[in-house]
């Protein structure tokens, strides 16, 4: 894809959030998209939601769990960026509409007192930097068809990184961790729609270890320039499949000892 095929791209998907109407798939369009090249239509529609006031506030990873690797036929994550208008406040509700196709996801939200920068980090300095851990809830959302009409084509990986990871909200729990006070292995959750037990999971599910997570987002930063900041906030992962959020659901993951986080949609 050349500049202005990236910035077009981008254009589609920011539209397509702003009017609730999903676009087409990418990768029918440009059907030799690369990852580097998906990862620039992200940036480029990152860049028109600050344009527009929005302001960055961390960085989501997504496809953590083999089975979702597979399900894509990848062998890799990916990663998102979180804005401030994509905060919920835990218990909160959702406006109708305010999202396209909504489903939800559990994992861990670390928030960093110190930057992560460089292909060498390690894990015990993403401990070290890490302020806090909590619960949390990540709203996922496609702005790109799941599926094109015509030829039934699923979307692909390079169709997700473009729109954001998927990425649409983010609700923390009011409880706050040291990194170490848990083993993160083995903080799962209880995820309940409407009171029904839909989906359960532990930490481990996201590459063995959500550390595992948030360094591989920092090495990945890396390649292209950039890094972790202080004070951010990093979802780690899912360790759920994601859980499909029709109007007037309401969501309470029991993460245990380690706290809960709820979400209703109008």
């Amino acid at each position: 894809m050349n500049g202005p095929e990236i910035e077009a791209a981008a254009e589609m998907l920011f539209q397509a959030e702003r009017t609730g109407r999903q676009c087409g798939l990418l990768s029918l369009l440009h059907p030799g998209m690369t990852l580097d090249e998906a990862y620039a239509v992200q940036a480029a529609l990152v860049a028109r939601k600050r344009a527009a006031g929005a302001r960055v506030i961390g960085w989501k990873i997504g496809l953590t769990s083999r089975a979702m690797q597979q399900a894509l036929g990848i062998d890799t994550p990916d990663s998102g960026v979180l804005m401030d208008d994509m905060l919920f406040a835990h218990g909160a509700t959702v406006p109708r509409g305010r999202f396209i196709q909504p489903r939800v996801e559990a994992e861990i939200a670390f928030a960093t007192r110190a930057p992560l920068h460089g292909l060498e980090v390690t894990r015990d300095e993403v401990l070290a930097a890490t302020d806090w851990v909590a619960p949390a809830l990540e709203i996922l959302d496609t702005r790109i068809l799941r599926a094109d009409p015509a030829t039934g084509r699923a979307r692909i990986i390079t169709d997700t990184v473009s729109d954001n990871a998927a990425n649409a909200g983010i609700v923390l729990g009011p409880e706050r961790h040291a990194a170490d006070a848990f083993d993160l292995r083995w903080v799962g959750a209880i995820v309940t729609r409407d009171g029904v037990v839909e989906e359960t999971g532990l930490g481990a599910g996201v590459l063995n270890d959500p550390v595992t997570g948030i360094l591989w987002l920092v090495h990945r930063l890396a390649r292209y320039g950039e890094g972790v900041e202080a004070g951010q906030i990093l979802l780690s992962g899912s360790f759920i499949r994601p859980v499909e959020a029709p109007p007037g659901s309401r969501f309470h993951a029991d993460f245990g000892p380690f706290g809960a986080v709820g979400l209703a949609f109008g």
